[in-house]
């Protein structure tokens, strides 16, 4: 078991598998199927993404280094949140970019009955200590403990 302090973005508790991510997240990539298509599993559609092509992310701990990609991410993410076919969290280990933030704090603060926590800044070490499947807690002082 190992912990990480990161900076919260959207705050909440979860415990949730870990799905890890060490490429750029491009989130309308990953989760158009889901959106437009009815993907109920909401699998990564984003072909370029080796890492979880193919692999659900619903309520799974969403992992990764930052987003990437088209200016509609924080939309995206709203929407998927507003669709409840959203992560369970999300853990940046970089800085999260605008858009992203743009779209968890919006879908926090409009999306009734929805939780997103997202932590970022967790560092390198995080992102390479961290496996798929691993069970991750987020507490809301942007605590991860990874298990």
């Amino acid at each position: 078991m190992k912990q990480f302090k990161g900076r919260v973005v959207t705050p909440g508790k979860v415990t949730a598998e870990a799905l890890v991510t060490r490429e750029g997240f491009n989130t309308l990539a990953s989760m158009q199927m889901a959106l437009q298509f009815g993907d109920k599993e909401v699998k990564c559609g984003d072909q370029s993404n080796k890492d979880i092509y193919g692999k659900s992310m619903l309520n799974k701990a969403l992992c990764l280094p930052q987003t990437i990609g088209s200016t509609t991410g924080g939309l995206v993410l709203y929407c998927a949140c507003a669709m409840g076919k959203n992560p369970a969290c999300m853990l940046f280990a970089n800085h999260i970019d605008s858009l992203a933030a743009a779209g968890a704090v919006l879908a926090d603060v409009w999306v009734d009955g929805v939780t997103m926590p997202v932590v970022d800044s967790l560092g390198d070490e995080f992102l390479n200590y961290v496996k798929d499947g691993m069970k991750i807690t987020v507490d809301e002082d942007g605590t991860v403990t990874v298990e």
